[in-house]
């Protein structure tokens, strides 16, 4: 092999790993952007349970103690209609949480592409 080839070669080499580089970035920025909305549809499905729970506390205590104290003392009514309202709230707020999850975040494409890549050098080297 003659010397100019093996210089073109290396420039090939480094032309292609630099290509190769700025897709793997222009990848991990895309999924990352992707990312970000997911977590924000998360934090504003916290927001909105949060928000709920809140105006469904002031609106149904009220209306819900009052019937109950029908039927039982009203202490008794407050603390069965607070109860049932914070479970509510708990598992609305739960379910965004679950959204915002490690696992769910994990740029996927981008490690597979990173893996796939390694795995290539690997096989040609």
């Amino acid at each position: 092999m003659s010397t100019s080839n093996i210089t073109e070669n290396v420039r090939a080499l480094f032309a292609d790993s630099t290509l190769l580089v700025r897709q793997e970035i222009a990848l991990a920025k895309a999924e990352a952007s992707e990312k970000l909305s997911e977590i924000q549809v998360g934090v504003a499905s916290i927001a909105a349970g949060a928000l709920i729970a809140f105006v469904a506390l002031m609106v149904l205590v009220q209306a819900l103690v009052v019937v109950l104290t029908n039927f039982m003392p009203p202490s008794l009514a407050s603390l069965l209609v607070g109860v049932v309202l914070a479970v509510v709230a708990f598992a609305t707020v739960k379910s965004g949480q679950n959204k915002l999850a490690a696992s769910s975040l994990k740029p996927e494409r981008t490690i597979h592409s990173v893996q796939k890549t390694a795995e290539n050098i690997r096989e040609a080297a």
